[in-house]
């Protein structure tokens, strides 16, 4: 997954100052509060818990009860490997088990590495708030044939970060033949379009990302909080003791 240092700076030549953050690799076992375990909390009638999804305040995506007495927050990139990782042996089991319950909800935000992860993240945000983290886990589960279409299409990846502001992100969309991806998923490529023209919400992504990842330190992704404490874990081996030690069991 070699994509040009070239192109993964265009994006500040070109005005876009993004948090560049590491895709973590090393974790350390964290110390959280013991609680009791905690009863499954009935969700709305007609509804279940994993159908319900907020956008918050931070501009996160929260699916689950938004008063879970448990808070998971993730920053992820979605150019970044371990999230990908995360995202297919992690996010299924922790929504099944966990979110389902009402005792946990998961808030999932952008820590933007380098503009082709923040072209998915315009797109993954395009549609309906509920349709957010499946097409972010879709795009998670393609990230090699992602990069592979990034690899081949270098020169076009390059001068598409050259572009006006209003095509630059349209331009990396069709270098990477994520405009074809997520039409098969849903999101028209008249959608994709109008979402990736618009360069002021695209700006918004990118300042919150480096707003969020420097007030709270995230330097690496993924980065987990818990109820408002992070934790220096990044796997779902690590991460699930310390959900079932803070009560979800």
């Amino acid at each position: 997954m070699t994509i040009s240092r070239r192109f993964l700076a265009s994006s500040v030549a070109a005005g876009l100052a993004l948090a560049l953050a590491a895709c973590s690799g090393t974790e350390e076992t964290a110390d959280t509060p013991a609680g009791e375990p905690i009863a499954a909390i009935p969700a709305p009638d007609g509804q279940a818990w994993t159908d319900v999804v907020a956008v918050t305040p931070e501009d996160g995506y929260l699916v689950g009860n938004p008063n879970a007495p448990i808070k998971l927050i993730e920053y992820a990139s979605h150019t970044c490997g371990h999230c990908a990782q995360f995202a297919a042996d992690g996010s299924p089991q922790l929504k099944k088990q966990y979110v389902s319950t009402g005792v946990v909800s998961l808030e999932l935000r952008n820590l933007v590495r380098d503009p082709l992860d923040l072209t998915i993240a315009a797109l993954v945000r395009c549609g309906q708030p509920q349709n957010m983290m499946p097409l972010a886990d879709q795009a998670w589960a393609s990230i090699d044939a992602i990069f592979d279409n990034a690899n081949r299409n270098g020169a076009a990846l390059e001068a598409a970060a050259q572009l006006p502001p209003q095509q630059r992100f349209v331009g990396i969309a069709q270098a990477t033949g994520l405009i074809d991806f997520f039409a098969a998923r849903g999101l028209s490529s008249e959608q994709a379009r109008t979402c990736l023209s618009d360069n002021a919400k695209i700006e918004a992504i990118a300042a919150r990302s480096q707003q969020q990842g420097t007030e709270l330190n995230v330097t690496g992704t993924p980065t987990f909080f818990l109820n408002g404490k992070k934790l220096e874990v990044n796997t779902w081996q690590a991460l699930e003791p310390i959900l079932q030690t803070a009560g979800a069991r």
